[in-house]
């Protein structure tokens, strides 16, 4: 359930009026996204990287809520790095109005070296003065397509 969380990083199709920002305005939200991956075992961090309003459909297509998530990870505390490791891919982030859209292919390696893929997707939001996801969708890659 640890890793179901880190694995759900969102898939949105691209929109027409969608520009990565040259300015650099993107950076908070791929930062985020690399410490957040780096640190998938702390329910600190998944308190701070989901929105209280939070919806999570997992690559099973199960819908889970920020408290569930931060249950999971609470409850199911395994030694560090017992999950394996994360890494983020193909990173893009555009930002959309008032809202940063985030699509990127996670690498989800366990402990014995054995990695799968995932495309993910997630919008986030500025509250309070930082960047949260609101939305989060994870599509496992079928093992032909993995690199």
């Amino acid at each position: 359930m640890r890793t179901l969380a880190a694995m759900g990083l969102l898939a949105l199709a691209s929109c027409s009026h969608a520009a990565v920002r040259p300015d650099g305005a993107s950076a908070p939200v791929e930062a985020l996204l690399r410490e957040f991956l780096s640190k998938v075992d702390s329910p600190e961090m998944h308190a701070r990287f989901w929105a209280d309003d939070l919806v999570y459909v997992s690559a099973t297509g199960k819908v889970r809520t920020k408290r569930e998530i931060v249950k999971s990870v609470t409850e199911e505390k395994a030694p560090a790095g017992a999950a394996g490791t994360f890494d983020a891919e193909d990173v893009k982030v555009r930002q959309i109005g008032e809202v940063m859209v985030l699509n990127f292919r996670l690498v989800a390696r366990a402990a014995d070296g054995k990695a799968a893929h995932y495309r993910n997707s997630g919008v986030f939001v500025e509250r309070d003065g930082r960047w949260q996801a609101v939305s989060w969708q994870a599509t496992k890659e079928p093992e032909a397509e993995a690199k």
